[in-house]
């Protein structure tokens, strides 16, 4: 299996649901909050394109999310174009593999995540 790090490169920059998210904010700040707050739009993007990785490395979706509504301040700030994207996906990658499962993280930061179930 290869490393997990590698598995969570960043996808393309997510452009349409940024622009919804941004046009939302605008419109309706107090909705936009909550969904930033929530970690949208990129934690239901990210579990698609990672979830079946991070399940295998042990963390399941409810866990996942969690990370993301963590990182909501950094999600605003892509949203609002003050960070790029590769900046806010790289730090929410890193934040995610540094909160897997104690003996999961050392086997995916060893590329032997296979093992971890």
């Amino acid at each position: 299996m290869r490393d997990l790090r590698e598995k969570l490169i960043p996808l393309e920059e997510p452009l349409k649901p940024r622009a919804e998210t941004r046009a939302l904010i605008e419109g309706d700040p107090e909705e936009g909050l909550r969904l930033v707050n929530d970690g949208q739009p990129l934690a239901d993007l990210l579990w698609e394109e990672w979830g079946t990785e991070l399940e295998s490395a042990g963390m399941d979706r409810e866990r996942f999310h969690e990370i993301a509504r963590g990182y909501s301040g950094e999600i605003w700030l892509w949203v609002m174009g003050e960070r790029p994207w590769d900046h806010c996906v790289a730090g929410l990658a890193g934040r995610v593999l540094r909160r897997l499962p104690r003996r999961c993280e050392e086997q995916a930061l060893a590329g032997t995540a296979e093992v971890c179930r």
